[in-house]
């Protein structure tokens, strides 16, 4: 039995996971938009102790309404589930374009930036720190606009001083002044974090890069870092002062956008109206009132391959090119990456399972899901969900999907698990050239035969 409908939204495939949650792409049956929704277990919720959590994170995002942070909608729940309904982005992550294309010019870098400053401007506005800015977090839209993502180490002030005291974040994008435990300024960390994005879309790698955690800490403590030669004075100039180890001698939001290298080509972002914003449905969530829940229709689903409809398909190809479908660029690998082939199902599974084998991992399957857990005694090690979907007959879609783990890891395991079953991969343009009868062409071939009605 799968779940296929939440209150008015029908439920699809799963586009995202992580420890305590899920991400299913869902459709507004009222409105045709398309959306993700963020599933919880209110028991993992309970145990966890996650309550306050979770309550924070969905506050602080009903609070920051801005076009370049992702929007939530609403929050629903049911007797076991909580479900997030959030806006759907689907250029993927500024990090997967920076793993493929290497550093950005130095006006695109400049484009992200300003949008990246307009957004979490408007969170310390609001008095929001994100406390976990990085490229992992930061989506772009299908016209390449950058949003804001993932508030879950989000915070307002607790203490009677106005400052932090929790030490949070992702090592090398972190302030110094977050690692010496005496309290902090959010927004203080937050603009360092910035910084550090602004080095890394310019550059194509990070200004402090050290496997050894002591290491890395000294140097970000002092600001050790240089610029590649290919910076621009102004961005010089600019990154020096965002990455200034003295919290109280860094330039603040207002001395950025003074900043001359900043206001080049500068585009202010038209900000969404005012409006009141209730929380009422965040504590509703978590209260065992019957009438609030939200109707969940579950259906039996036949053995097999769950067969992915061509609203859905279309979605994954970012409008109408149906062409990013199948893509075979294998250099582009997404934390989220698919490929295609024509063998039976059960043939692929197994050739997934052996491999996985193989490379260190222990396996789970379930259907045709499975869980890939790397069993290498990292201190996080990597977890990958892979699903096989049937989009037409005898055409099957391997979706391969980090779960945990380092993103960069991620980016290694998927190039080797493809280059190991490129004998299983199915690619049109090869196929074609050998001249085997029902293959495609085209990426509007490929629509064409996606769109087509079919039952099992």
């Amino acid at each position: 039995m799968v779940m296929r409908k939440v209150g008015k939204y029908e439920v699809g495939r799963t586009i995202g996971e992580g420890t305590f949650a899920k991400v299913k792409f869902a459709q507004n049956t009222e409105t045709g938009e398309s959306v993700a929704v963020k599933v919880l277990d209110k028991e993992t919720v309970l145990k966890h102790k996650m309550v306050d959590q979770i309550k924070r994170e969905i506050s602080i995002m009903k609070l920051v309404r801005h076009p370049n942070v992702v929007r939530l909608h609403e929050v629903l729940a049911s007797r076991t589930k909580i479900y997030i309904i959030l806006e759907f982005v689907t250029g993927g992550e500024l990090f997967d374009k920076i793993v493929h294309q290497g550093r950005l010019s130095e006006n695109e870098s400049r484009r992200y930036f300003q949008q990246l400053i307009d957004a979490v401007d408007f969170c310390h506005s609001k008095g929001v720190s994100h406390r976990d800015l990085k490229p992992e977090n930061l989506l772009l839209d299908s016209l390449g606009n950058l949003k804001i993502s993932d508030f879950g180490l989000s915070a307002l002030p607790q203490q009677d001083d106005g400052l932090l005291h929790t030490t949070c974040g992702t090592p090398n994008y972190v302030a110094p002044e977050v690692l010496n435990n005496k309290g902090y300024d959010g927004a203080g960390a937050d603009i360092w974090s910035c910084g550090v994005i602004l080095y890394v879309l310019m550059a194509g790698f990070l200004p402090f890069d050290e496997t050894d955690l002591v290491t890395l800490y000294r140097k970000i403590q002092v600001a050790e870092f240089s610029c590649p030669s290919w910076f621009s004075s102004g961005a010089r100039s600019l990154i020096s002062k965002i990455l200034n180890p003295q919290p109280d001698m860094r330039i603040n939001m207002a001395g950025i956008r003074k900043d001359v290298w900043f206001k080049k080509n500068y585009l202010p972002v038209r900000k969404y109206e005012d409006e009141d914003v209730n929380l009422d449905d965040v504590q509703a969530v978590f209260n065992d009132f019957e009438e609030t829940y939200v109707t969940v229709e579950k259906e039996f689903k036949e053995s097999g391959p769950s067969l992915m409809n061509a609203f859905e398909l279309i979605t994954l190809s970012q409008g109408l090119n149906l062409s990013a479908l199948f893509d075979r660029r294998q250099d582009h690998v997404k934390r989220q990456t698919r490929f295609t082939s024509r063998r039976p199902a059960k043939d692929i599974i197994a050739r997934i399972n052996a491999t996985a084998m193989s490379m260190g991992f222990s396996v789970k399957a379930r259907n045709y899901k499975m869980r890939l857990e790397g069993i290498n005694g990292k201190t996080s090690p990597l977890a990958v969900a892979v699903e096989v979907f049937e989009v037409a007959p005898s055409l099957y879609m391997i979706e391969v999907r980090k779960a945990a783990g380092d993103t960069l890891e991620y980016h290694k395991f998927y190039k080797s698990l493809y280059a190991q079953l490129k004998d299983i991969t199915w690619n049109s343009n090869v196929d074609a050239a050998k001249g085997k009868p029902g293959t495609l062409k085209t990426a509007s071939s490929v629509g064409n035969l996606l769109l087509r009605p079919h039952r099992k």
